[in-house]
Formats: C-alpha cells, structure tokens, sequence
C-alpha cells in the first residue's frame, strides 16, 4: 500500500494515524450496523401507508444496548476522537506556508495512490 502523495510528503506517523482513523471508522461503523437502532429501550413504530407505493415504514421495538455494547460504542467514540486530534494537530500541518486544505484533502486520499515505480 502507496504511504504518501505525489504532492506531499507525509511523515509516517501521520499516515499511520490516518489510516489508523480511517481503519477504525470502518470497523465502527460495521459495528454500529448490528447494534439495535435506539441505544435506549424504545417502543417501534409504524408509519401511515404510502399513498401510491403502499409501503408502510417503521421499526419493531428496540431493547436498547447491553452494558456492553454501550461500552464497545464509548471505546469507538474515544478512539476516533483521540485519532482525528492526533491527524489534525499534527506538528506536520505548521510547516505548510500554504495548501494546508489541498494537504490535508490528499491526505485522506494517500493510502488510494498508485504504487510509485
């Protein structure tokens, strides 16, 4: 996997951090998709029919998260916070007189470059 970007030369550890925030996200969010859709207990719902479709929206009840997964989503919500103050306050981003935006978008994008021959 490409580290940097034609335009910039990331320090390591910054493209560390970055793919890092990027890699937890992702598992974040696929961890979000099995949780139940209220962290509280909560009653469903069912929405008024649809007057051409017929579809009918609504959720059935949701018992809330366990201890546990309330737990696993704190450990989530820490980590990115951590992770984006490390990318975003990174002594990197003071030694750009200019481009800091243009930097940081490529940034985002470095771990997608073509290996460099």
């Amino acid at each position: 996997m490409p580290k940097n970007s034609p335009a910039f030369h990331f320090p390591e550890d910054l493209l560390d951090a970055q793919a890092a925030l990027l890699e937890t996200r992702a598992v974040c969010e696929e961890y979000a998709q099995s949780l139940p859709w209220s962290a509280e207990p909560m009653p469903g719902w069912e929405g008024e029919k649809q007057l051409h479709s017929g579809f009918r929206s609504g959720k059935a009840d949701s018992p809330g998260y366990t201890d546990e997964q309330a737990a696993e989503v704190a450990r989530f919500r820490a980590r990115l916070v951590e992770l984006s103050a490390t990318v975003s306050t990174h002594p990197y981003w003071a030694t750009l007189d200019e481009g800091v935006v243009a930097a940081r978008m490529a940034l985002k994008h470095a771990h997608e470059q073509p290996a460099e021959a």
